[in-house]
């Protein structure tokens, strides 16, 4: 449902902010006063693409903003799927910078117009005389008859199995596929992996002989140095660290005498024990230094067989060259294993295709078992609005198996007295298609929650009894779920439980599409000029109130 919108800096409109009902909205207005153009700012909330021809200043940024109270539609698998925080109440944004730039934003999060157009058309519906494509397409026809037989548990479930009989079927085919190359490598990947396996290779194993090898290259040179630090330290009569000894026992006869004194004292001892602690380690060190001939060649043909090996299998370092040695040996043990595999593999895709098959049988009887009384229930709702020779009946055959299970579905529809049925997107004039539609969807919001339903002058070419009907039809439909309808019929614009009027204002220097919700007293007298024009008549005006039941 949406609970407000705001429009800011679009085409006509300047600044437009709305708080609809969540029943039956209606709109209503002067040819031109900006009607489609709201349809416009709610088509970006809906993934539309525009530019900045839609600016009403061209130095400001475009918002178009939309809250939306989600907790009925049962979402929060899709947001998880694409990466967006859930929220039931959910807000959509959409900007239009100056120079072009469009940037969409779902709960403040940052995302694509094909992320945007996938949510929003969740959230809103905008039927239109226009919406034919809708209409013939599998899928739709499809959620109407599931919406119908109350399915959506059993298409749950059938979404389970079909996902996995698609992943079992996958596995199998990518095995059956590879199989030949695995038997035809199966020699080659034996004798790579026994190499590998020889050298028994460990992780960090690379970079400790590198260093054992530099220290016993440069013995000589490392003995030297740690001797002359020994000897600058503490061997000499003039080491350090005889001198430093020194320096601590004066600066201790005067420690006492001031807090700061005491502290470098302290230090000074610190710096002693760091430096008799070094001094040691690299007296331990320098004894452990001696160069072993057989430990070095050892070193360095162990290195030189690693360097080999990195060579051969084009690896970066001995980490690399671990991963493709587990690689080989998972491929070897497949090839090994690899009738078992394919059996294997073979009887899980063969156990899925049997599960999924089932539920697709039970999801097309549970279909089959609402195509009459779906049928009955539509031409009974054309009659009433206007069509009363209208014919409808569903076509079902057997497919293949799909995301939506195993049936092609067609609903045929006529509307002529002696003409066969056909599929609906050849048949349906506007006016006859737009009735068909409504009435689709007014079945379909009796079994499933729906998005917020825009109505755009789905009314065109009615009028009197059949119009009076239509408005009925919408205001029980809005009992359940939030439609806006943009009408111009007075019938229609009487059941509204809001009604709002866009008009223009030309009060300032540039014109601008305005709103308001009118008042009880306001609703009168624009039903009233519906009726008879800009000047009602009291006839007109008594008609009005009639309408709206006063």
């Amino acid at each position: 449902m949406l609970k407000h919108i705001t429009i800011q800096n679009y085409a006509l409109i300047k600044h437009l902010e709305l708080e609809p009902s969540p029943s039956l909205n209606v709109i209503t207005g002067e040819t031109g006063a900006g009607k489609s153009i709201m349809l416009g700012a709610i088509g970006l909330l809906m993934g539309n693409r525009a530019d900045t021809k839609v600016l009403w200043d061209e130095e400001q940024k475009c918002i178009i903003e939309g809250s939306f109270a989600i907790k009925e539609y049962k979402l929060k698998s899709v947001f998880k799927a694409e990466d967006l925080d859930y929220d039931e109440t959910t807000v959509i944004r959409r900007e239009i910078s100056p120079g072009g730039k469009s940037r969409a934003f779902i709960n403040d999060t940052p995302v694509t117009l094909e992320v945007m157009k996938r949510i929003g058309n969740l959230l809103m519906d905008i039927h239109s005389q226009h919406e034919t494509l809708q209409l013939g397409q599998q899928s739709f026809q499809l959620r109407l008859i599931d919406a119908y037989a109350a399915n959506q548990t059993l298409r749950e479930q059938y979404a389970t199995d079909w996902q996995a009989y698609v992943k079992a079927r996958k596995d199998f085919e990518t095995l059956s596929a590879e199989a030949d190359t695995l038997r035809q490598e199966a020699d080659y990947v034996r004798f790579q992996l026994d190499e590998l396996n020889q050298a028994h290779l460990e992780e960090g194993e690379q970079e400790t002989l590198e260093s054992e090898v530099k220290v016993m290259d440069h013995t000589s040179e490392i003995k030297s140095s740690f001797n002359q630090m020994l000897d600058a330290v503490t061997l000499s009569d003039f080491a350090a660290r005889g001198k430093l000894g020194e320096a601590r026992a004066a600066l201790s006869s005067v420690s006492s005498y001031s807090p700061a004194y005491a502290a470098l004292l302290q230090r000074l001892e610190s710096v002693l024990i760091e430096l008799d602690d070094i001094m040691s380690e690299i007296e331990s060190e320098e004894e452990k230094i001696e160069f072993d001939p057989q430990r070095a060649e050892f070193a360095k043909e162990r290195l030189s067989t690693i360097y080999k090996l990195l060579k051969k299998h084009k690896a970066d370092d001995l980490k690399a060259l671990l991963i493709i040695q587990e690689a080989l040996s998972q491929k070897d043990t497949l090839t090994s294993n690899l009738d078992e595999s394919l059996e294997r593999a073979k009887q899980d895709f063969e156990a899925a295709l049997k599960v999924v098959t089932a539920t697709a049988k039970k999801l097309s009887d549970s279909r089959a078992k609402v195509f009459t009384p779906l049928c009955k229930q539509l031409t009974a709702l054309l009659q009433e609005l206007g069509i009363p020779n209208a014919t409808l009946q569903i076509d079902i055959q057997p497919a293949e198996l799909s995301a939506q299970g195993a049936d092609r579905i067609d609903i045929l529809f006529s509307a002529n007295k002696g003409v066969a049925p056909r599929p609906l997107a050849q048949v349906a004039s506007g006016g006859e298609f737009s009735r068909l539609m409504f009435s689709i969807k007014y079945v379909m919001a009796e079994k499933t929650a729906m998005p917020t339903l825009i109505l755009d002058e789905i009314d065109t070419g009615i009028s009197g009894e059949v119009a009076m009907k239509l408005g009925t039809l919408m205001k029980t439909m809005a009992t359940r779920h939030q439609l806006i309808a943009i009408s111009h019929l007075p019938q229609i614009a009487a059941k509204g439980d809001a009604h709002y009027f866009v008009y223009k204002d030309n009060t300032s220097s540039k014109t601008i599409s305005a709103i308001k919700a009118l008042s009880a007293e306001d609703r009168v007298q624009e039903i009233a000029k519906m009726i008879g024009g800009a000047k009602p008549s009291k006839v007109a005006l008594e008609n009005a109130q009639e309408l709206l039941g006063k």
